[in-house]
């Protein structure tokens, strides 16, 4: 598993522009795609809402083909 640590230096960041912003996502349908899939993890938890606002101290988990990221926001 790759673990990420992403800076974020406003209060939230949206999961879909988290996952576009770590590179994990090309690009927004993308993202959307995965959210949508249920192969995103916030904090453990499945997350269905592109708009779910994450905090720094939040974990994000994506496990797609063969490859696991973790993305923790700092």
């Amino acid at each position: 598993m790759e673990k990420v640590d992403i800076e974020i230096t406003t209060e939230y960041i949206k999961l879909d522009q988290l996952l576009k912003f770590s590179g994990i996502a090309e690009h927004g349908v993308m993202a959307k795609e995965m959210i949508l899939d249920g192969i995103v993890l916030v904090n453990g938890e499945e997350c269905l809402m592109r708009g779910k606002k994450i905090r720094k101290g939040d974990k994000v988990l994506a496990e797609f083909e063969d490859e696991s990221i973790e993305i923790t926001v700092i």
